[in-house]
């Protein structure tokens, strides 16, 4: 039932701009954590920001003053706007839907591609 349907990924050139959105159904969204994440060659899945239920937001070093997250609760949907973009953020990202309850299972997003080449 829980549903996280992403758009926005593609190719762009470093310096370019790109967004990504994430749609969410199947959950109280109003209650969730919701966040991105990154899979880049060579390293792990890691964080790339996330958003509180309460609105406030963590964004990764990596991407500080390049990427920002938001929220819209009426829409269920959260954003990714990435400028300024890097051959280093290349890489798959997928959407997180975090329950309140720490100790609960999260759900992810089938991923978008997001590649930064010339």
């Amino acid at each position: 039932q829980v549903q996280l349907v992403e758009s926005g990924g593609g190719l762009v050139q470093p310096g370019g701009s790109l967004g990504l959105s994430c749609a969410a159904s199947g959950i109280i969204f109003n209650l969730y954590t919701m966040g991105w994440y990154r899979q880049t060659p060579g390293k792990q899945r890691e964080l790339v920001a996330d958003i509180t239920s309460g609105g406030t937001t963590n964004h990764a070093d990596s991407v500080k003053g390049r990427f920002t997250i938001s929220r819209d609760n009426a829409k269920k949907t959260v954003y990714l706007q990435m400028n300024s973009l890097k051959a280093e953020d290349t890489g798959v990202y997928y959407c997180s839907a975090q329950p309140p309850v720490s100790t609960a299972i999260r759900s992810w997003g089938q991923g978008t591609q997001v590649t930064v080449s010339s």
